[in-house]
């Protein structure tokens, strides 16, 4: 998987309109192969790849495919597809019906996709992802990072990761990924820093101007950020569709866009198929570890580490947490007195600027390739 496959990672359960803007045109028109023998779907990505201006080759399996697939810019695989050639990049999308269900997901993870198109509420994303491919721009990249147990600290990390790679200048973005969660906001300042809220992207479809997304964006600590509201009042969540033009915008105006995902299985089946890298974060102990290795199944494959927060002389060792995970142990994140009195007053940024929070943070940043 190349290095700018890996940073156009996009969503995948849409619902976008079969209109879209095409201010984003491509630089180079894009060799694109499908592979499958079902009717409808070789219809609907002969239409689709029209709309990208992208060229499309159909093979009906995969032994006509092994030749051209590795030398395609994008690979397409049908749901009909059960197997793929030995030895060849993982498919860059596979195609499927929302009759589907579920079973799509555990098709991609077991194929290693880097993303789901649910055909056709998908189209409208599907034509604006391949029109991209084309692009020589890789976009920022995509960190998401969720707890694997309850009381990680995942909000407290991606806040403080967030605070010290725009220190390092880093342009950079923190996404609110819970609407449960209570509002990132809140932990973020005491004050209301205008801004637009996750609500604010309920209409939106197709592309999103970058400089005017970047501009419409609260900003705290050095750092853009995009939350859902820290109030008791109802609110609208934008659709799949709006929130993928979101995750687009947000690629195309930060270097690192930093995703505090949630622990919930739908959050793990649509925004974490946004990312490039993920950070698993669990406490010290050893049913926290089981929960997490729960979590990491529901997790698309890619490249994950772990973050371990705090220890003490009852806690399970670090080490042998990410060895039980079998991913590898990117930091501990330290124990920082006043950090749940900071949440609730909206001061975890004045606790970032400690020193072994910073040191944590960098540490873990430079280890993932978030910053040089």
């Amino acid at each position: 998987m190349s290095k700018r496959d890996r940073r156009h990672r996009q969503t995948s359960r849409q619902a976008v309109e079969p209109e879209m803007d095409r201010s984003w045109v491509p630089h180079d028109v894009a060799g694109i192969l499908l592979v499958s023998r079902d009717p409808y779907l070789q219809e609907e990505a002969k239409r689709i790849v029209a709309a990208a201006g992208g060229r499309l080759s159909t093979v009906a399996d995969v032994a006509e495919a092994v030749h051209g697939w590795d030398s395609a810019d994008v690979v397409l695989v049908g749901s009909d597809v059960r197997e793929l050639p030995p030895r060849r990049r993982a498919p860059t999308v596979l195609l499927g019906r929302a009759s589907e269900g579920d079973g799509l997901w555990r098709l991609a993870a077991a194929h290693g996709a880097e993303r789901v198109a649910v055909l056709p509420e998908a189209a409208a994303w599907l034509a604006e992802h391949l029109s991209m491919s084309g692009s020589p721009e890789p976009g920022g990249v995509v960190v998401g990072i969720i707890g694997g147990c309850g009381g990680a600290g995942a909000t407290t990390t991606a806040i403080w990761l967030a605070q010290a790679a725009a220190d390092h200048g880093v342009s950079t973005m923190l996404i609110d990924g819970d609407p449960l969660g209570g509002g990132l906001e809140l932990a973020v300042s005491a004050e209301d820093i205008p801004g637009l809220r996750w609500p604010d992207f309920t209409e939106t479809r197709g592309s999103l101007d970058p400089a005017q997304f970047r501009d419409s964006l609260p900003v705290a600590g050095g750092f853009a950020y995009l939350s859902w509201p820290g109030t008791r009042e109802p609110f609208q969540a934008p659709d799949a569709g709006a929130m993928a033009a979101v995750m687009d915008a947000a690629r195309r105006s930060f270097e690192l866009i930093l995703v505090d995902i949630g622990r919930s299985g739908e959050a793990a089946r649509t925004l974490a198929w946004d990312c490039d890298r993920i950070l698993l974060l669990v406490t010290a102990h050893l049913k926290a570890a089981v929960a997490a290795g729960r979590i990491l199944n529901e997790l698309p494959p890619m490249d994950a580490g772990l973050v371990v927060r705090g220890s003490n002389a009852s806690s399970v060792d670090a080490g042998v947490i990410a060895e039980s995970l079998g991913l590898p142990l990117l930091g501990v994140l330290p124990e920082v007195r006043g950090v749940a009195a900071g949440t609730e007053l909206g001061r975890l940024l004045e606790l970032g600027r400690r020193k072994p929070v910073n040191r944590f943070a960098m540490s873990v940043l430079e280890l993932k390739g978030a910053i040089q």
